[in-house]
């Protein structure tokens, strides 16, 4: 329930239907279990108040305050909040709803909201650019496993996701039937494509904060940020899998 009612809390009291549209690939009947009910036990603005509160502790833990207050720190949230704030909120509800939040004071939490909102400004743009190219929930899931460059399993992402075995292998029969799936359930010539095309639709949509960045100064942010994802990553605070450390920095 944690996670839908944090990344959702900016939307307000927003209804089950309406989150699993803008989450596009949950299934919507696991997050009719939480919300609305979520907003009884806490609104949404307790909510975020909390999600702010656990996420400044954990980076002072993590990263120190050494470093969170240091000038690298200062420099990349500098960096991260222009870029966040040359995304643009047209047909991005989740980016929309974080950008009406007030950014927060201290730098390592600059740096962490202006990534949340780089995050969310890209993620509805996938989601745009999964609709544009007719790819449905679940073949979003199964054809991006499918590329075999996905950080979890199969089996990993449909129980996260809460779909059925059942419903997983109609959208596997029916990949395989249209030729984006061969019989070993990797992606055909035409799958590979298809996934190409919605992976640089993406990127483009994406790209305008980092245009208007610069080049040289997005150079500059990942080589300021890539150690402080470092740092998080090898905390042991984040979950694991036998293959990969899902990060969560956003």
């Amino acid at each position: 329930m944690g996670y839908f009612a944090g990344r959702a809390a900016p939307l307000g009291r927003a209804s089950s239907a309406a989150v699993a549209a803008a989450f596009y690939n949950f299934n919507p009947t696991l997050i009719a279990r939480h919300l609305p009910r979520a907003w009884d036990l806490a609104p949404p603005e307790r909510v975020t108040e909390a999600r702010l509160s656990a996420v400044d502790r954990a980076l002072r833990r993590v990263l120190g305050d050494d470093v969170t207050g240091s000038p690298e720190v200062v420099e990349a949230a500098g960096l991260a909040r222009a870029a966040a704030e040359a995304c643009f909120p047209e047909g991005r509800p989740l980016y929309a709803a974080h950008a009406e939040l007030p950014w927060p004071t201290e730098p390592h939490m600059v740096l962490w909201h202006a990534i949340t909102l780089l995050r969310e400004h890209r993620g509805d743009g996938h989601v745009a650019a999964l609709v544009g190219h007719g790819v449905g929930a679940i073949a979003a899931l199964i054809t991006d496993t499918a590329t075999g460059r996905s950080l979890f399993s199969a089996r990993q992402v449909r129980e996260h996701r809460d779909w059925s075995e059942q419903d997983w292998e109609a959208e596997v029969a029916t990949l395989t039937e249209s030729g984006i799936l061969g019989p070993n359930g990797r992606l055909t010539e035409a799958g590979t494509r298809l996934r190409a095309r919605v992976e640089d639709a993406t990127d483009a949509a994406a790209a305008p904060p980092y245009r208007a960045l610069g080049a040289d100064r997005a150079e500059r942010l990942i080589a300021l940020c890539e150690p402080l994802s470092d740092a998080v990553l090898s905390s042991g605070d984040l979950p694991r899998n036998d293959t990969a450390v899902q990060s969560v920095l956003g």
